[in-house]
């Protein structure tokens, strides 16, 4: 399969009040023979990185989620992540869905004699474990070209310092 044998479609779950509350028009965009887009433009240059080393837009799209993963802190390493791919050869669409893992113990039941009608956000009996490292992982062995250390080589360099958001400024501030 050549770079350009699939479509990828990431679907981020989660998204903060400001994202939401912006509503901006978006141009139309046009490429020749690949585009990188995410919410976070050095998110987008890791992925344009990935393809201008001939990767395939499986392994651009893992290098833009680690890298936004890397950088964002309200996606991080411990989230989860969700993709559907489009395989043009097989016309067929397949979805990861990077939920991690529960606990056995962690049953209806188990909530309701504690009195919650839902397993909680955040803390320790929070519903499963974080999932994009292992998303990222299988979307990049069962579809990807290139190897681990190429796709996280953007954000690994990112790790080192990058310029901060104002958004991020002001959470900190607050």
């Amino acid at each position: 399969m050549n770079k350009f044998g699939f479509l990828l479609l990431l679907v981020f779950g989660l998204f903060t009040s400001s994202a939401i509350a912006q509503k901006t028009q978006k141009p139309v965009l046009h490429a020749k023979h690949w585009m990188a887009i995410t919410g976070k433009p050095l998110g987008a240059t890791a992925g344009a990185t990935i393809f201008n080393q001939g990767g395939n837009a499986v392994d651009a799209a893992c290098a833009m989620l680690a890298a936004t993963a890397t950088m964002w802190d309200v996606l991080s390493w411990g989230g989860e992540t969700q993709a559907l791919i489009y395989n043009p050869n097989t016309g067929k669409v397949i979805g990861i869905n990077a939920l991690g893992v529960a606990p056995t113990g962690a049953t209806a039941e188990f909530f309701k004699e504690k009195d919650m009608q839902y397993p909680p956000a955040y803390g320790p009996l929070a519903a499963v474990t974080p999932g994009t490292p292992g998303g990222l992982m299988t979307m990049l062995a069962e579809y990807g070209t290139m190897s681990l250390a190429q796709i996280l080589a953007p954000a690994i360099q990112m790790a080192d310092g990058y310029p901060i958001e104002a958004d991020a400024i002001r959470r900190i501030n607050n």
